[in-house]
């Protein structure tokens, strides 16, 4: 694995990882609407999905039309709202109701000179139901966000090896980047086929989400093939086949063993190679596309 080093992952209390799971979803939603208000639309999306930044430890966005940016700190929820000038202003989350976010977020925007009431259009999708929609305050469990922190970053670290991997195989896969609706990173690769329905890969991590209660890594097959010719993988990881078809490691499997990045590292390679080889990758291409690829 090149870039990131890997830090060491520790266990968590699994509601307390929710619960700080959903308030960094909710905050990073602040990104991703100032990146509709402001970045020029792109087709798929793909203006509003967010980058990971080791430094900062969080989520940023893609430059606003000034060239600046905002970002979310994970580990404290804070948002940041760098400028070009080199000044900087943070808001940090604890307390605050999205009321709140607004009043100040609106004011970063008006002081670069753009419309504050953009801010405002309603998200083109549905979150999860949680407090903070209906005007509860944000919690800052900093032990649970740091873990979740501490998954993203390795997250991003070991996709972003993959991801190399595949290019240096001749596939044109993406760069991994989070997309706000289900809070994943992912890198997803369209194969050609001569059928109508699209095939493809993703290749990702999830922080939790309805199916599994805990963070995991994925790659998902599109079409899958069925459930009986799926080939066994590594013992980190297992068949998901409900919904969609991926071969999914879980938190749970990875914190079992003592070489958390090489089993991580030996998952990827041996579960893009099953997919690549079901999906006939040859010549593929790649788009963006948001959201997880289901």
């Amino acid at each position: 694995m090149t870039g990131q080093r890997w830090q060491p992952m520790a266990a968590v209390d699994g509601r307390k990882l929710s619960e700080a799971r959903l308030n960094a979803h909710f905050a990073a939603q602040w990104l991703a609407r100032a990146a509709r208000a402001y970045i020029t639309p792109r087709p798929d999306d793909g203006h509003t999905n967010l980058g990971w930044d080791d430094a900062l430890g969080g989520l940023t966005t893609h430059p606003l039309p000034d060239g600046s940016w905002l970002g979310l700190r994970i580990r404290d929820l804070t948002l940041m709202s760098p400028r070009l000038n080199g000044a900087s202003q943070s808001l940090a989350l604890a307390g605050l109701a999205d009321a709140d976010v607004r009043a100040w977020l609106g004011q970063q925007v008006s002081a670069r000179g753009y419309d504050a009431l953009r801010l405002d259009a309603p998200s083109p999708y549905e979150m999860p139901a949680f407090a903070i929609a209906d005007g509860a305050r944000y919690v800052v469990d900093q032990e649970a966000l740091g873990v979740l922190a501490t998954w993203y970053a390795n997250a991003n670290a070991a996709l972003a090896a993959t991801r190399q991997e595949l290019v240096a195989r001749g596939l044109d896969a993406p760069p991994v980047r989070c997309w706000p609706h289900h809070f994943d990173l992912d890198s997803l690769v369209y194969f050609p086929s001569e059928s109508p329905d699209v095939h493809t890969m993703g290749v990702g991590f999830s922080p939790g989400d309805d199916y599994y209660g805990e963070p995991y890594f994925y790659v998902s097959l599109y079409p899958g093939p069925a459930a009986e010719a799926l080939p066994p993988l590594p013992s980190v990881a297992a068949w998901h086949t409900h919904d969609f078809t991926a071969a999914v490691a879980t938190a749970g499997r990875l914190l079992a063993v003592s070489d958390q990045q090489g089993a991580t590292s030996a998952y990827l390679a041996a579960a893009t190679g099953i997919a690549i080889r079901a999906l006939g990758g040859a010549s593929p291409t790649s788009t963006l596309t948001s959201g997880i690829a289901r």
